[in-house]
């Protein structure tokens, strides 16, 4: 009989209607809830339905079963609060192999909620873990509910009929993208039904409103009360009657009902209480404005809102703010109210958001809703997408986060939701200091910069530097047409000198300066010049100016406008400003308009056109020519067909799983594999490592470059001497290359054996590759990101050229193909005089195996690939390093709660 791991841990996760659950597995202290279950929660029809018949044992036997320790048997339990609301177990069986037998149990007042499928999905996690294959189940032609959860966890199910009963056969090897895309609605409806309670509450309670003018609590009180909330508002403080004339509360049990919101300014220590108070009267969600908590502080904070199914906004929180009339709460201690819209901000930093906010308000940009997620202990970026997503509100959404939860988890939500609303984010907690210490290029290129990059980039996020960046490209976003992604930009101005810096600033942002047709100078002054860009001279007036423009709008060549116009002593004549041309005509055109007005004062304001519509003014042509090349890269990212896996045909997981447990189990700390390993590892998944022949002393690497000769290696050997922990082989001197006879191999054997000592362990013997283009590909695991793939230049200059590419895995078919192209030295792959193209194919499919390798093995923590020497005819790696380490099975996806590490005390 096999063995099934005991499961480890708990985790908390939503269920349809936004409760909380706790999952974790059964044992022996479970019996009276488990026999509960069976026997008080579940009516008679449902036990006939469970167990086939009618028997006043079976509940009392399912709770001996469930609850005793077995090595073949894994039971979750689901709980709300202290009562087991649902089990899952299964048992292995021996025919057929690597197959368990599948159970279910839900309590009656629960059924509808999502529980089966919930605790399915933590079932399949770790049964896939323990190396489960299939699920089994029996279950009765009637028993519709059953049916109806196995029909809609997304997972291709099996069934056989017999006799009034069903058997059910659900292949568990493949996680395909139906099973995901399941996953995902599930949670996405159960996270917004959660949130209802703090982004469109009916009521709210501010506890620890104080009559101190200026106080937090005070000012979060005055606020929501002018503000027109729509619904009863409350405050609470044992110490006051009344604030402002209006009563106040002891308690929250003293209320004379039960807010959906309570929003938390007291002290510290005094936070879990009161949230616990709050869970116990059936609070739905609390915002707490409070900072500093301790370990034991937040501990309680999170169990207490975990417990009670309370969504949490912070602690350390600047408030939330909902615009929308049927609601109009704002419960923060900001500035303004914020101006009724339809962008969602969500920030981390208070003092973030305060500027954010005042920007956006002086731009005319109305917020649909604002939160302060702060020390984000539940609520994060990923939940406010999935609420905006769907809001019916909200489109443009505004995001500073300074960390993220689950980034894979992030991406895939940030990928769907971008397709229809533009994301922008300040790129927070930029750091240009590489790994210094790390031991192999893979490490050192996998700085924090490089993997947001990678993370927005391929979730399609527009990523800023600043705030007044984001601002700027929010405002071109949110008031014009995208351009066609081409890029192609005809700049004009009304003075020269202005128009060739923002060509500069235009070519800078990569954007391009096609030419225009001569015969357009027609339409200008005597003495303009139609070259791009524009010289339109100072005597333009508006009449011209904006025939000029309709005519550029008829030319396909152009994909955007940018207008720069300086005042001069011809504008202050009546009628003659030449900016005219832009406001008294349509604000949204065929093509995007950015204007640059030197004389205003802000960097961006929108300028009301005749219309009524907005046109985006810049202060400064670098600004303007960034927000379009934001626009433009919008453009090119929804232009693309939607992302279709890679495929990586023949690996062999069941040699590598081999190969890495037996080498974990020798060295239970990890390291980094000896070179036959890393050969047979790389072999399991299809990497073309050349031809490696291992030689413990100098004898037999003379025999081993003999023996690559008889292989049909003919000409010169690489001999690469190693040792146990060995960091960049090349830069110690133990490489020797082009060794041509067995006197040169054993001398430099030799000169090994001299230089590196006891050390020495052996030495790796080579045919001499073919030359071609060096390129570096690998992968780094990071603790919070996953997978880092990395393609660059590859050899000895790999750290000097620093030209490198980087995605998150798993990589899709546009990854393969935009890291390539995205190197600077790309020209050297296409083909550049003379020389040939290399094969590109072979580039993708080094890609693709190191994606689908890292993915299948999260123990794989490291692996450098340098060079890989490319050509036309393929690719061949002739150096590789791979580093393993025992990792937990972890699954980004997988519907659960997050854990602060504050409230962990960890």
């Amino acid at each position: 009989m096999s063995t099934v791991h005991p499961p480890h841990g708990t985790s908390e996760a939503l269920l349809a209607d936004g409760t909380t659950v706790e999952l974790r597995p059964l044992g022996p202290d479970d019996h009276r809830a488990v026999l509960d279950l069976h026997a008080e929660g579940m009516s008679e029809e449902s036990r006939r339905l469970r167990f086939f018949g009618v028997s006043r044992n079976a509940p009392a036997q399912a709770a001996d079963r469930l609850c005793a320790p077995r090595p073949d048997l894994l039971a979750l339990g689901a709980w709300a609060g202290d009562q087991l609301v649902g089990e899952a177990d299964c048992e292995l069986v021996d025919d057929p192999p690597q197959t368990a037998e599948l159970a279910l149990a839900v309590a009656d007042r629960w059924h509808g909620k999502g529980v089966a499928t919930l605790l399915l999905e933590h079932l399949v996690h770790r049964a896939r873990a323990d190396g489960i294959c299939f699920f089994e189940a029996d279950t009765l032609f009637g028993n519709q509910a059953v049916h109806q959860v196995f029909a809609d966890l997304g997972l291709p199910v099996e069934r056989r009929y017999a006799q009034g009963e069903v058997r059910i056969r659900v292949p568990l090897e493949e996680s395909d993208e139906r099973y995901r895309s399941a996953v995902d609605v599930r949670g996405r409806r159960a996270d917004i039904a959660s949130l209802a309670g703090l982004l469109r509450p009916g009521s709210v309670a501010v506890v620890g409103a104080s009559r101190r003018p200026g106080s937090v609590g005070r000012t979060v009180l005055g606020k929501i009360r002018r503000g027109g909330f729509t619904g009863a508002v409350w405050a609470v403080n044992p110490h006051a009657d009344e604030i402002d004339g209006e009563p106040v509360y002891p308690s929250v049990r003293a209320l004379p009902a039960v807010p959906d919101l309570a929003v938390l300014a007291v002290p510290a220590g005094a936070v879990p209480g009161v949230a616990e108070e709050c869970g116990a009267a059936g609070v739905r969600a609390l915002v707490v404005l409070t900072s500093d908590l301790d370990v034991q502080e937040a501990r309680g904070l999170m169990r207490a809102c975990r417990r009670h199914s309370m969504r949490l906004v912070g602690p350390n929180s600047l408030g939330t703010a909902q615009t929308d009339p049927a609601v109009r709460l704002d419960a923060e201690f900001g500035g303004a109210f914020p101006r009724p819209g339809t962008a969602g901000v969500a920030v981390q930093s208070g003092g973030v958001g305060i500027a954010l906010l005042e920007r956006l308000a002086w731009l005319g940009i109305g917020v649909s809703s604002f939160v302060s997620l702060g020390d984000k202990y539940d609520v994060s970026g990923n939940d406010l997408l999935q609420w905006w997503e769907a809001d019916g509100r909200t489109d443009l959404a505004l995001l500073h986060l300074e960390s993220f939860g689950s980034p894979r988890a992030f991406a895939r939500t940030a990928r769907r939701v971008t397709r229809t609303v533009p994301v922008l984010t300040v790129d927070a907690g930029r750091s240009t200091a590489g790994r210094r210490g790390a031991a192999s290029h893979t490490a050192a290129a996998a700085t924090p910069t490089v993997t947001r990059e990678a993370l927005f980039r391929q979730a399609g996020i527009t990523a800023t530097r600043s705030i007044d960046e984001l601002v700027e490209a929010a405002a071109l976003l949110h008031a014009q047409p995208l351009p066609a992604p081409r890029g192609a930009v005809a700049v004009v101005s009304n003075a020269g000198g202005i128009g060739i810096l923002a060509a500069d600033a235009c070519a800078e942002a990569g954007l391009e300066l096609p030419e225009l047709p001569a015969e357009l100078g027609k339409l200008l002054p005597s003495g303009a010049s139609v070259r791009n860009p524009v010289d339109t001279t100072a005597a333009v007036g508006p009449a011209e100016l904006a025939l000029f423009l309709r005519a550029l709008e008829d030319e396909q060549a152009i994909d955007a406008l940018l207008v720069c116009l300086v005042p001069t002593a011809l504008c202050a004549t009546p009628g003659q400003d030449p900016a005219r041309a832009l406001m008294e005509g349509p604000a949204r055109r065929r093509l995007p308009i950015a204007a640059v007005l030197l004389d205003q004062q802000v960097p961006v304001r929108y300028r009301t056109c005749v219309d009524g519509g907005m046109l985006p003014a810049y202060s400064d042509s670098v600004a303007a020519a960034r927000a379009l090349a934001h626009a433009v890269d919008r453009a090119r990212w929804l232009a693309e067909p939607e992302p279709v896996p890679v495929d990586a045909p023949g690996c062999d997981r069941h040699t590598a799983r081999s190969l890495i447990d037996g080498y974990l189990t020798a060295h239970p700390a990890g390291g980094w594999l000896d070179p036959l390993t890393t050969a047979d590892l790389l072999e399991a998944y299809g990497l073309p490592l050349t031809t490696s022949m291992w030689a413990r002393d100098e004898h037999t690497a003379v025999a081993a470059a003999d023996g690559l000769r008889r292989l049909g290696h003919e000409g010169k050997v690489a001999l690469k001497a190693y040792w146990p922990g060995q960091v960049h082989k090349s830069a110690l001197g133990a490489v020797r290359t082009g060794l041509a006879t067995d006197d040169e191999v054993l001398a430099a054997y030799r000169e090994f054996t001299e230089k590196f000592g006891a050390e020495l362990a052996g030495a790796v013997v080579q045919p001499m590759a073919v030359p071609g283009v060096e390129l570096l590909a690998g992968v780094v695991q990071d603790q919070v990101f996953g997978p880092l793939v990395v393609l660059g230049m590859g050899g000895t200059a790999t750290d000097v050229l620093d030209d490198r590419a980087a995605r998150l895995a798993p990589l899709n078919e546009r990854d393969l193909t935009t890291m390539v192209t995205e190197l600077r030295s790309a020209p050297l792959l296409m083909g550049s005089g003379a020389a040939p193209p290399v094969d590109l194919a072979a580039v993708r499919a080094v890609l693709a195996r190191l994606s689908r390798l890292a993915e299948d093995f999260p123990e794989l923590v490291e692996a450098d690939l340098n060079p890989v020497i490319v050509r036309p005819d393929g690719a061949v790696c002739v150096d590789a390093r791979v580093r393993v380490e025992r990792r937990p099975s972890f699954d980004p996806y997988l519907r659960r709660l997050r854990r602060p590490s504050a409230a962990e005390g960890m």
